[in-house]
């Protein structure tokens, strides 16, 4: 009898774990997009304390392009510049528009890829791909790293 009670103990535990473990990654899932979507809304209505939100203190700003070479190189952005640069008025809207790729989660890390087009208003200027690195906090998702590709032609989305 104790054995079956052990058995049956084991099998509701594992049981449980199969079914919340995917209902947290769906619930984290969706707080990763509000984040990511939380820094593009913030662009979008030059509001740079909305982009700092969703940011850690040390958050890394990457981009990967093409130098007058035509060699790949990896540069650093700043981030108080680019918060001082959405802050500022500016005539047209940025207006990134995203699509999500794979959500890949591990504990308290995320890693999300997003396709994008920029629009100066209404006018198309350039796309590429955005690399989100993610972790959980105590507040919720906060972005830590974001490296972008930035090309003018051969856009991935439709």
């Amino acid at each position: 009898m104790y054995k079956m009670n052990r058995t049956c103990v084991f099998a509701l535990f594992a049981v449980l774990f199969c079914v919340t473990a995917p209902l947290q990654a769906q619930d984290d899932a969706a707080e990763i997009r509000k984040t990511i979507l939380t820094m593009f809304d913030g662009m979008r209505e030059g509001d740079s304390a909305k982009v700092h939100s969703v940011m850690m203190k040390d958050v890394i700003f990457q981009r990967v392009a093409k130098n007058r070479e035509g060699k790949t190189v990896v540069s650093n952005s700043d981030f108080q510049r680019f918060l001082v640069a959405i802050g500022t008025p500016h005539e047209k809207v940025w207006d990134e528009r995203i699509e999500f790729g794979p959500i890949l989660i591990d504990g308290d890390m995320a890693s999300v890829w997003t396709p994008f087009k920029f629009y100066l208003g209404d006018t198309f200027s350039h796309c590429g791909v955005n690399a989100f690195k993610l972790c959980k906090t105590e507040e919720g998702w906060k972005i830590f790293h974001l490296v972008d590709t930035n090309r003018r032609d051969n856009c991935a989305m439709n």
